[in-house]
């Protein structure tokens, strides 16, 4: 079962407690399985641009079914493959801080990402607000299949 609109929500609502414990302004966005934005927040004084960033770092986790972290040593190894991303994506992707995975029971609900603050704030905001859920973060396969070498 996808994660719900409630679910998205309160995910949004502890991300942004958090961030503002760390007096940060940030946006979350909450994507499916397939990168589709299913609930998007804003902070008062979160940078405008920070909700296009966060929707596109969560729809990159989606589609890659891999954790922000994870994408990003992807990209320091293959920067090639993925400098052809952009041109082979019908929606922006972005790789970065903040972004992970929703999974319960095993499989890829969607994900979360978060933008605005520094980036180890962006990660501690997302850990946050997939607390709540009945959902764990999981590393995925090795990423070694998606690239020939």
């Amino acid at each position: 079962m996808p994660v719900t609109h409630e679910e998205a929500q309160a995910l949004i609502g502890r991300a942004h407690r958090r961030a503002k414990e760390l007096g940060a302004q940030v946006s979350v966005a909450v994507v499916d399985e397939g990168g589709h934005l299913q609930a998007l927040g804003r902070m008062d004084g979160a940078p405008p641009l920070s909700t296009e960033i966060a929707e596109h770092k969560a729809a990159g986790v989606a589609l890659f079914r891999r954790e922000g972290a994870e994408l990003r040593r992807m990209q320091e190894g293959w920067p090639a493959f993925f400098g052809q991303i952009e041109r082979s994506s019908r929606r922006p992707i972005l790789i970065g801080a903040g972004s992970m995975l929703i999974r319960r029971a095993g499989a890829v609900l969607g994900a979360v990402a978060v933008s605005g603050g520094p980036p180890q704030h962006d990660d501690e905001c997302a850990e946050a607000g997939l607390a709540g859920l009945d959902a764990v973060v999981q590393q995925g396969p090795p990423a070694d299949h998606l690239v020939d070498r």
